[in-house]
């Protein structure tokens, strides 16, 4: 029911910032490392830099009502407070779009994207590309609720997003991911709640099979090159975080330098900057997603999603038929784990649009917002009737 929805309005006491600024101000730095040039986790000095902007310059407040302004809601659904962005469109008959974001994301990763889907006659689009949007804060993200039992894993997810939905009233409507929002997706196209009309992925994640590695093309085969070195040189946080989150969780909710540097880890690794994250994204940009992590502690609670996972993984493992929801699939060049058209049509019954990208990575709604909006409205269009 509509009625279980509440307003949820964003005022951060000062004293919580008051704190941030006193712990700011009292860094112990580490030593420089011998190799620093992102081998081995993120520079000192951009760190430095970083956190000298958080102190001098940078404006919660603004964070605040941004988010405030773009309107808030919060309702429980299986026993845990879900916080969410419900942005209406103006025109008539827009198609309701969940989308569901990853870690170290939030719902501001989608800022970018929000009015041209929204507003799509003001970014080169037709009234007939329009959506309602629904952005929801992942259980242990953000402005949600933390999980207080075991089992919160992204099939758990999956359920309470179908349901969101249904509460929200909306009877035809089509989802949206990327890293851990992909999974959720990917699992609502599996399970094909009612409603459910298609799906779009920025981040397909799989396996390749041992006939698909000897038949690799020169393309394919450097798609799982890639993702190679990114088991090998840059997946140690999500390897940590599978098997032992608590014992990172001290560091994340008591310092705001180590969860910053834990999460511009994934800026510089990740993202198509060439290793120099402030190429493509400000340091408001940063700053507005740590704090996402920092304000409400989400930092421990956001890591044990990778634990309930992989736990769910070792159980059953991912689903081997091919998704029966009609799928799109963008894949950007620089997101480190990729697939190429032909495997994608193994894995998908209905495969509505595939896009390869020259540019963008994996936080392609931040990097490649025009790209990545194209591709929703391509590949929801013939889904709309």
């Amino acid at each position: 029911m509509t009625s279980d929805i509440t307003p949820f309005i964003l005022d951060i006491p000062q004293s919580d910032l008051d704190d941030l600024t006193s712990r700011l101000d009292r860094i112990r730095w580490p030593d420089p490392s011998p190799i620093e040039d992102g081998r081995q986790g993120p520079p000192l000095h951009k760190i430095k830099a970083l956190v000298d902007y958080w102190r001098t310059s940078y404006d919660w407040r603004r964070c605040e009502a941004d988010l405030n302004a773009l309107g808030q809601s919060r309702t429980e659904i299986d026993g845990i407070g879900i916080h969410f962005l419900h942005i209406r469109s103006e025109h008539e008959d827009a198609m309701p779009l969940l989308m569901t974001h990853g870690w170290p994301g939030s719902v501001l990763e989608f800022r970018h994207v929000i009015d041209p889907l929204v507003n799509p006659t003001a970014h080169g689009g037709t009234a007939k590309d329009a959506f309602h949007l629904v952005i929801p804060s992942m259980p242990g993200f953000g402005f949600s609720g933390k999980p207080e039992v075991p089992g919160w894993n992204t099939s758990r997810n999956a359920g309470a997003w179908a349901a969101l939905m249904a509460r929200l009233g909306y009877d035809r409507w089509v989802a949206q991911g990327g890293d851990w929002g992909a999974m959720v997706t990917l699992t609502l196209g599996h399970m094909c709640p009612p409603g459910l009309k298609g799906i779009h992925l920025n981040f397909v994640p799989f396996q390749p099979t041992e006939a698909e590695v000897a038949q690799a093309s020169d393309e394919e085969k450097a798609m799982l090159a890639n993702a190679g070195r990114y088991d090998a040189e840059y997946s140690g946080y999500m390897k940590l975080m599978s098997t032992r989150p608590q014992s990172v969780a001290f560091g994340l909710s008591d310092s705001p330098v180590a969860l910053a540097a834990w999460i511009y880890a994934l800026f510089q690794d990740v993202s198509d900057s060439g290793g120099d994250p402030e190429t493509v994204f400000s340091h408001d940009e940063i700053i507005d997603d740590i704090m996402l992590y920092w304000l409400p502690n989400a930092g421990p609670s956001s890591a044990r999603l990778y634990w309930e996972s992989m736990q769910a993984m070792r159980q059953g493992g991912m689903p081997q038929a091919k998704v029966p929801t009609p799928a799109g699939i963008s894949m950007f060049a620089g997101e480190q784990i990729r697939l190429s058209r032909r495997w994608a049509e193994s894995r998908f019954d209905k495969l509505t649009h595939f896009a390869e990208h020259a540019s963008g990575g994996h936080f392609a709604a931040l990097e490649a917002p025009d790209l990545l909006v194209s591709d929703i409205r391509d590949t929801i269009r013939t889904l709309r009737l």
